[in-house]
């Protein structure tokens, strides 16, 4: 498959990686640096706590945590913020990964379903992995169903629904951001001046919402995990 023309492309070093890995290390950079950036400065300054007059890259990161935040608690609870740097790092990654699409000539790192995959799967065992901090070995019971004398039956259906977790959290995200992408490029063909900003406009909503539901999915499957079995 030939790959798509982008702005790394003209980079010798990694002109012949896949689109979507060279723009998703690009993602990962800007937003290490980004993070170290505001970082610094709200250690370098004694009144970090008080807000910015002006708009920010900190202000709109503070938003977004804390929308983010009170989300969780109402849906985890007490604790949520223990699980607010992989539920934040899903979302913002993957909000910006959507939106670099809508440049011209950049590729959206989650218009490939490995790339989805790769975070669905860091999702997935990061979830079972609170479960069993949080529950020790009484974890098995969310697979076992009500009683024990129906384990058998449940036990097999709940391991094969959340072994396919990863994929549909994958394909979603894949699907509407391929569909988008595309609607945009061949607008953008037939028509360059004034149609393709509506279509644009649209996309940055589909960005938006397909981080929330990839991060909405996350939550609930923290506090499902979580949960402790009575």
């Amino acid at each position: 498959m030939e790959q798509p023309l982008t702005w790394f492309s003209l980079i010798p070093v990694v002109k012949d990686l896949p689109a979507h890995l060279t723009n998703a290390i690009f993602v990962s950079l800007l937003l290490t640096v980004l993070s170290i950036i505001i970082y610094k400065k709200i250690k370098s300054n004694p009144e970090s706590h008080i807000p910015e007059k002006e708009i920010s890259s900190r202000n709109i990161l503070e938003v977004i945590v804390e929308w983010l935040y009170n989300l969780m608690k109402e849906m985890i609870g007490h604790g949520s913020e223990k699980y607010l740097p992989l539920v934040g790092t899903v979302f913002i990654y993957i909000l910006i990964s959507n939106l670099l699409g809508l440049i011209p000539e950049f590729y959206p790192p989650t218009i490939n379903l490995n790339t989805n995959f790769a975070i669905a799967s860091i999702v997935f065992i990061m979830y079972n992995y609170y479960g069993f901090r949080e529950n020790g070995l009484s974890y098995i019971k969310h697979f076992t169903g009500p009683m024990w004398a129906l384990a058998i039956l449940y036990f097999p259906i709940e391991i094969f629904s959340h072994l396919f977790r990863p994929v549909t959290l994958s394909v979603r995200l894949f699907g509407n951001i391929f569909g988008d992408h595309n609607v945009i490029e061949i607008f953008q063909g037939l028509i360059p001046i004034g149609v393709p900003v509506l279509f644009m406009f649209l996309g940055i909503i589909v960005a938006i919402m397909q981080a929330f539901v990839f991060a909405l999915l996350t939550i609930i499957y923290i506090a499902l995990a979580v949960s402790h079995e009575h």
